[in-house]
C-alpha cells in the first residue's frame, strides 16, 4: 500500500469514527454518557479547588509558624552575640 492509499484510507476511517461518535452522542444514551462525564467532571474539578484551598491555608499557617521561628533563631543568635 502506498502513502496515497493510506492517507485516504487513514481519511475514511476517520470519518467514519467522527460520524459513528456524532451518532452515538446525539442518542439518548450518548446525552446521558455526556451528562454523565460532564457531572464527573464538575465534582473532580471542585474536590479539586477545594483541596487546593486547604493547601493555600495550611501553607500560610505553615509560613507563620516558619517566621516565628525565624524570629526566634535570630533573637537566640544576636543575645549570644551581645
Amino acid at each position: 500500500m502506498n502513502s496515497n492509499q493510506k492517507f485516504w484510507t487513514g481519511l475514511f476511517l476517520g470519518a467514519a469514527a467522527g460520524a459513528a461518535i456524532a451518532l452515538f452522542l446525539s442518542s439518548e444514551k450518548g446525552k446521558e454518557v455526556l451528562a454523565d462525564a460532564k457531572d464527573t467532571a464538575e465534582k473532580f474539578g471542585n474536590d479539586i479547588k477545594e483541596k487546593l484551598q486547604t493547601l493555600d491555608k495550611e501553607m500560610d499557617v505553615l509560613v507563620e509558624k516558619g517566621k516565628v521561628v525565624a524570629t526566634e533563631i535570630e533573637n537566640k543568635v544576636l543575645e549570644s552575640i551581645v
